[in-house]
């Protein structure tokens, strides 16, 4: 069998994290993603959202007691260990810095939402990607909840074309607008 994919998180502020060592190293559990394993983790988190800040000691813990991640003391310690980035910070503004200080090690790299808190940085990250010359992608899970699953495979439904969706918009005044979860 070959070697698993030493994949580091950046930002232990959110249950992703914890959720996608669930899913790849839990490999008796029904969604288990094999060949990855999360080896090593840096818990930044922002001081001004109490959700991140109340929480990063929390997922800290859990990381290295329940999958036996190391924490690290910083981004640049993580790199080296790492063959690819998952950046869960749950601050949209961390992202650019955050991808910027992964990009130079030229591997691949997935963005939690939000991707960014503004448009500016979100441009920025994508020319920083593309020149760097890195897979960086970005996207919702919420395409495989199950209910939804179930929806389009229901054939009376017909082809599924597009959806609009509603929920709570909770505002974050440090990620404006909809950057935050809307």
């Amino acid at each position: 069998m070959p070697e698993p994919i030493r994949a580091g998180i950046i930002g232990c502020d959110t249950s992703h994290c914890t959720t996608f060592a669930k899913l790849f190293h839990d490999e008796k559990g029904k969604d288990h993603v094999p060949g990855v394993r999360i080896v090593a983790a840096y818990p930044s988190f922002s001081k001004d959202i109490a959700s991140s800040a109340d929480r990063v000691e929390g997922f800290t813990k859990q990381l290295e007691t329940d999958f036996g991640v190391k924490i690290t003391k910083s981004i640049d310690e993580l790199v080296g260990q790492c063959d690819a980035f998952l950046i869960e910070s749950v601050d949209g503004r961390r992202h650019r810095p955050e991808l910027e200080a992964v990009a130079k090690a030229g591997k691949p790299v997935f963005v939690d939402k939000p991707f960014a808190a503004s448009l500016v940085d979100a441009k920025a990250m994508v020319e920083l990607a593309r020149q760097a010359k890195i897979p960086c992608f970005s996207a919702s899970s919420l395409r495989f909840n199950d209910a939804f699953q179930d929806f389009v495979k229901d054939s009376k439904h017909g082809k599924v074309f597009g959806c609009d969706a509603h929920s709570p918009a909770h505002l974050e005044p440090t990620n404006p607008g909809f950057y935050w979860y809307g």
